[in-house]
């Protein structure tokens, strides 16, 4: 079982539509896959993925042993393969033996991936959840402020002993980058000291599928849906190229 956090350094990044997109995109692939919203009182994962009427009890309350994660993950209805738990509603004391619990569950159910949608920045909950990652994605986007939050999340998780940190820039703009308005790719690798896993394209389907409880996978074929498709197939082991935007 990979069981993969993904943090941001800052807010606005589009980790929980990255999250929801590549989760998807891997149980398309046959692959059994949980994911978790890891952001404590601002939970909004179970809106992207339609969720909403579906959820009753959180990630705390599998933690504190309330309830089993057999009975607390949601099953897409659209989905095959796709299960969510979200997050409580106010942040709780998490107690590190409570996630490793949560963790051990989830193998015994079978999951190939655990994807949890972290919270922005260097929550302490971030630890929490590192604490049983095999893997973590940082998502930035291409501006200054969002690659000095992502290097610094970046070393958060070494700290926590995750030894496959990979990068995925998010939302690029082409024009911007061509301008010399944004940061290009390997200025972004450079800065958060990571190796890239995939590059997201800016893309309003993105959006206007997730308002509308859809995967933008199911929406289209290029852009941010291609881009989350291709990182799920690498997390698989592929090798692809990356996209030329």
């Amino acid at each position: 079982m990979k069981v993969i956090v993904v943090a941001s350094g800052k807010g606005g990044t589009g980790k929980t539509s990255l999250s929801a997109g590549v989760s998807a995109a891997l149980a398309q692939l046959g692959r059994r896959v949980l994911v978790i919203d890891g952001d404590s009182g601002l939970r909004n994962l179970d809106i992207v993925l339609g969720l909403s009427d579906s959820v009753v009890f959180s990630f705390d309350d599998v933690a504190r042993g309330v309830v089993s994660l057999q009975k607390a993950a949601a099953a897409h209805p659209l989905q095959p393969g796709l299960f969510m738990l979200t997050a409580p509603s106010s942040v709780p004391a998490l107690a590190e033996s409570g996630i490793r619990s949560l963790g051990a569950q989830a193998e015994e159910m079978g999951f190939d991936y655990v994807i949890i949608d972290g919270p922005a920045g260097l929550a302490p909950e971030l630890r929490a959840f590192a604490s049983i990652a095999t893997q973590g994605i940082v998502i930035t986007t291409p501006e200054g402020a969002s690659l000095r939050g992502a290097e610094r999340v970046a070393r958060l998780l070494e700290e926590e002993n995750i030894m496959r940190i990979r990068l995925v820039v998010n939302r690029l703009r082409t024009q911007l980058v061509r301008h010399g308005l944004a940061s290009n790719i390997d200025d972004a690798m450079d800065t958060a000291g990571l190796p890239l896993l995939g590059i997201v394209p800016e893309d309003e389907d993105v959006i206007a599928c997730g308002n509308s409880g859809k995967f933008v996978i199911d929406c289209k074929r290029a852009g941010a849906a291609l881009a989350y498709r291709n990182i799920a197939r690498r997390l698989e082991g592929e090798r692809l190229p990356i996209m030329r935007l």
